[in-house]
């Protein structure tokens, strides 16, 4: 029997900017993405994409907003993964690469280059609330 598999990503706005990684492992290996992982058994959504973007940008963040789930069986080449999106603000940390990711940039809203997955569209869909946030 085939499973769907849950995921979550974060748009994270930092220094009026967004905060993406570039991928160390495949699917789209050295291809920028939104901060996010696998949600672990037992887990629940919030605390997965916690620890999710503590593991790959050392920030620690407070869930700010859902923008929306992403359900297309064909958004992942490894199988069916639904991911739940949300934006999430930096409440501490530093910002790095750590242990999931390969590097940490800051892109402008108007200047974020392809990205892995669906990750353009959720970005898309979040902007109504992200202007706000990038200019505090």
């Amino acid at each position: 029997m085939k499973c769907i598999t849950l995921t979550v990503d974060a748009i994270i706005p930092y220094e009026g900017k967004i905060v993406l990684i570039k991928r160390r492992n495949e699917p789209f290996k050295d291809h920028y993405a939104l901060p996010g992982g696998i949600v672990e058994y037992g887990e629940s959504i919030e605390s997965a994409l916690i620890r999710e973007v503590k593991e790959e940008t050392g920030l620690d963040v407070e869930i700010y907003r859902l923008v929306g789930v992403y359900s297309d069986p064909n958004r992942d080449p490894r199988g069916h993964f639904v991911s739940v999106c949300f934006i999430a603000v930096p409440k501490g940390g530093t910002l790095k690469a750590d242990s999931d990711a390969k590097e940490v940039a800051l892109f402008e809203l108007s200047r974020i280059p392809k990205l892995a997955f669906d990750h353009n569209k959720m970005i898309d869909d979040a902007k109504p609330y992200l202007v706000e946030l990038l200019q505090r």
